[in-house]
């Protein structure tokens, strides 16, 4: 068989590896993607390790996501060096976008809560060090409040960068000493 990946002890080792470094629970579309890293790897094999590592305690599932366990970070640790380095990196390579992305999600959020007056839009952006903008705004409609909400995860950047514009600038356009 061509390829890195030669049995099902590998596929285990090289799930336990993507989970291991994922900077949080993916589903198992994506986990499938990240997977195929080599040619060694079937799928059939991939879908029955993956099974496997859940009924061993190895990985959690939670709806449809999963999550490597303590007991996983363990076995991991013990055979990640039989892992070709190549595969590792490999999966680091193709980590690398997904956990940036990952981490955004987790640091950039919007809520729509319904009240008696309208809906809340619950917006929040925080960066490694904490809270960098949390504004809860009144919308008439649910339309407009989603449309809020979607805004502000499609571009949190633009609203926080524009707020802070607004807000330190006099009227005359020019920056507040």
């Amino acid at each position: 068989m061509a390829g890195f990946i030669h049995d099902k002890l590998d596929t285990k080792l090289l799930v336990l590896y993507i989970l291991d470094r994922a900077a949080a629970p993916i589903d198992f579309a994506t986990l499938t993607d990240l997977s195929m890293c080599d040619s060694g790897v079937d799928y059939f094999q991939f879908a029955e390790a993956v099974s496997e590592l859940t009924d061993s305690g190895h990985l959690e599932q939670r709806g449809e996501f999963y999550t490597i366990t303590e007991k996983g970070r363990r076995a991991c640790a013990a055979g990640e060096s039989s892992l070709s380095p190549v595969i590792r990196q490999r999966c680091d390579r193709r980590l690398n976008p997904l956990n940036q992305a990952l981490k955004r999600k987790a640091q950039v959020r919007a809520q729509v809560k319904e009240q008696r007056q309208g809906f809340d839009v619950c917006l929040s952006m925080d960066d490694d060090q904490g809270s960098l903008l949390s504004l809860t705004l009144l919308a008439p409609t649910q339309e407009d409040a989603q449309r809020i909400a979607d805004r502000f995860l499609d571009h949190p950047d633009h609203i926080y960068n524009g707020l802070l514009g607004l807000l330190l600038t006099n009227d005359d356009g020019r920056e507040r000493c």
